[in-house]
């Protein structure tokens, strides 16, 4: 199993200069960048750090994934996303399950065991709400096998054989929360493993909260009918610069 490192990225200058140095990259046989327009100098920094860097060649989330699988040479990709939140020693997890013949392994951080940054919190809506559309997806779509309940953490790695099946879509936010329910739909061989999340050490989320939400269920409604209609053109009209 010969797996690739790919770290996402759009103006994550800080959160790179504390991740990157930790991550064990020499247990990858492949590491590059993918970069959705970053202009504070985080494609430099990588540079100097010796890692390629892609520009993305369409805008979106869900491109930032493809320009993944289209550029990764090996059997599967790992996305690890540089924002200080999430201990970079974990990507050595990954490989074992791969190897297990699993073609999504997810790092939850909603499962037991994990910890996510809102469990201080007396309320928490975006756990809360990963785990409805979790529960949601896996309600409608399972047939058999592992659960995933933390649909939305781009802490995964997916096998690029698995890829001609799932057919993400080429526009939207929704690529997450698509490997998950199109491995559901084709039985593919899933889990995921509790990881500990601190908050992110700079800047804001990329994704403001209702539109992606709206974005999201409207993704699900997509998914569970199928057919061209208003949810679907609002997929593809909503566009993330990532």
């Amino acid at each position: 199993m010969k797996i690739s490192l790919c770290i996402l990225t759009l103006n994550e200058l800080q959160g790179c200069q504390n991740d990157i140095p930790q991550l064990p990259m020499d247990k990858f046989e492949e590491v590059y960048a993918i970069d959705g327009g970053s202009s504070d100098g985080t494609c430099e920094w990588l540079t100097d750090a010796g890692i390629r860097v892609i520009r993305q060649e369409n805008p979106g989330y869900n491109n930032a994934y493809i320009s993944a699988f289209n550029h990764c040479k090996n059997d599967a990709v790992l996305f690890y996303h540089p924002k200080g939140s999430i201990d970079p020693k974990v990507v050595s997890k990954f490989r074992r399950y791969l190897e297990q013949g699993y073609s999504l392994v997810v790092g939850s951080r909603i499962v037991k065991g994990s910890v996510n940054e809102e469990d201080s919190r007396l309320l928490k809506p975006r756990k809360w709400f990963v785990f409805l559309l979790g529960l949601l997806s896996s309600i409608v779509w399972k047939q058999e096998g592992n659960t995933i309940l933390d649909v939305l953490h781009g802490l995964r790695a997916v096998r690029i054989d698995a890829i001609s099946k799932i057919q993400p879509l080429t526009r939207g936010c929704s690529i997450d929360l698509e490997l998950v329910v199109r491995s559901y739909k084709h039985r593919l061989a899933i889990i995921e493993f509790p990881v500990t999340e601190k908050p992110r050490l700079h800047g804001q989320t990329h994704f403001n909260a209702f539109p992606t939400g709206k974005s999201l269920f409207n993704y699900l409604l997509f998914e569970l009918f199928r057919k061209k209609s208003k949810c679907q053109v609002e997929i593809a009209e909503l566009s993330f610069k990532y």
